[in-house]
């Protein structure tokens, strides 16, 4: 419950901390418009991130831990493999491209 609670308090620190930069750098009413587009493309960007980089790992474990047991199966599961892994990056660079046309609005 101890690192629970230290985590979520750095997550804060980092979520709240460039908000408080820009607030007192430009001044509560004029910057206020663009803090949510820059908030929206830092987690377009961090989750499909954090979502690709769990979906490759259980993608290339399962991979591997199937073809441990038979090493003639790899040709047939390679195929799979490859096009799971493009599928999955696909989410990271939709994320990506949501982030880039967010920052042209800042």
């Amino acid at each position: 419950m101890r690192k629970f609670r230290s985590t979520l308090l750095w997550i804060l620190l980092f979520a709240i901390a460039p908000l408080a930069a820009m607030a007192a750098e430009e001044g509560a009413a004029s910057g206020s418009a663009s803090w949510g587009y820059a908030l929206g493309a830092g987690l377009a960007v961090g989750l499909a991130g954090l979502g690709c980089g769990i979906g490759q790992g259980l993608t290339a474990g399962n991979t591997t831990a199937s073809i441990a047991p038979n090493p003639g199966a790899a040709g047939a599961m390679f195929t799979n493999f490859i096009l799971g892994m493009v599928l999955i990056e696909s989410i990271a660079i939709y994320g990506f491209l949501i982030a880039y046309l967010l920052q042209g609005k800042i």
